[in-house]
């Protein structure tokens, strides 16, 4: 299993009541010293004062259960300062980035100069919702992007499935530990893709606890799926209102979608909808479609008609903002 002194030393710091991402982000930059570390959390938390030798026991005892748990599911962890973790796009605030991540595969995939693509919808695509998303991803794949996803069934799968099947590679963002891969008739899925050169990828290492921390841990993961990507695609889903919009729906509508998408408008990531207003005016498996269209007029819409060249559209904007950042970078190198 790979990882460093500087990913065990964040994994430590973050077990301290009252510490989380955001003052990891504010307080650190990776690869401190111990010494240094104690002294930031000393002038933090609340109570008695922790100590050098107490908080080497902590990351020694952290490192034997992960590698006893997680050796057999897990090639490692990658934390801020690592030299290999990835970084985000978009404008995030500190308390939303990410700053530890357990991985299976290829970790390098979720590259910044990578060109990483999320698709996404809905958990159960009607008529002809798969064959319009899986030739969408073919395309993008045909113009060497990776696909990213949640291994959630329905949009995800597809778009995961359609990865493979065209030879590229995918990253799928789980919801919870390498250990209970969720859901769990997708393993098969999760194992492929990890075989076929793609990634599985978490911010946990245990399991929930309660059904009310599962969920959230699901909208840490839609969050992910747009930090992670260049663009977001949105398949097809349901607005927050479609039940009382159709009045003929008498459960509650999925989610997960409509949460990753306005994580996306909200970091400024590229968004872009599949939708063709001809047939899919009046079916509410696209209400969310709809929806951003109206609310961003500059929105990317894919059609079965324009497919091939906006897709190369949105590979282009993203190749192009890419190498602006690859250059800024070499600039404070």
């Amino acid at each position: 299993m790979k990882y460093t002194e500087n990913s065990l030393n964040i994994l430590t710091t973050k077990s301290y009541k009252g510490i989380g991402n955001a003052w990891i982000v504010k307080n650190l930059k990776g690869n401190e010293n111990v010494e240094t570390i104690v002294n930031l959390l000393n002038k933090t938390i609340k109570g008695e004062p922790t100590h050098i030798d107490e908080f080497e026991n902590l990351k020694r005892n952290f490192e034997a259960k992960i590698v006893d748990k997680f050796q057999n599911c897990c090639d490692g962890f990658v934390a801020l300062g690592d030299d290999n973790f990835p970084k985000y796009r978009g404008h995030v605030k500190e308390s939303e980035q990410p700053i530890f991540l357990y991985y299976k595969g290829d970790i390098e995939l979720l590259s910044i100069i990578n060109k990483n693509i999320s698709v996404i919808g809905l958990l159960n695509p009607e008529g002809d919702i798969e064959e319009r998303e899986r030739k969408i991803v073919a395309q993008f794949v045909k113009m060497g992007a990776t696909i990213v996803s949640g291994l959630a069934f329905g949009c995800d799968s597809i778009s995961h499935q359609q990865a493979l099947d065209s030879n590229g590679k995918t990253v799928a963002i789980l919801p919870g530990p390498l250990t209970n891969i969720m859901p769990s008739r997708n393993k098969g899925l999760a194992f492929q893709i990890v075989e076929d050169g793609g990634l599985l990828v978490t911010e946990y290492g245990n399991d929930f606890k309660t059904p009310m921390e599962l969920s959230s841990r699901y909208k840490e993961r839609d969050r992910l799926q747009a930090l992670f990507c260049d663009t977001i695609v949105l398949a097809a889903s349901y607005a927050q209102n479609s039940a009382e919009r159709w009045k003929k729906f008498g459960q509650k509508l999925d989610s997960g979608a409509r949460l990753a998408m306005g994580y996306a408008r909200d970091y400024n990531i590229p968004r872009a909808v599949m939708y063709d207003k001809s047939i899919d005016e009046n079916n509410p498996m696209f209400d969310l479609n709809r929806d951003i269209i109206k609310e961003q007029k500059d929105i990317t819409i894919i059609t079965q008609e324009n497919y091939v060249e906006t897709v190369e559209k949105i590979m282009n904007i993203k190749t192009a903002t890419k190498n602006l950042k690859i250059e800024q970078k070499k600039l404070f190198e």
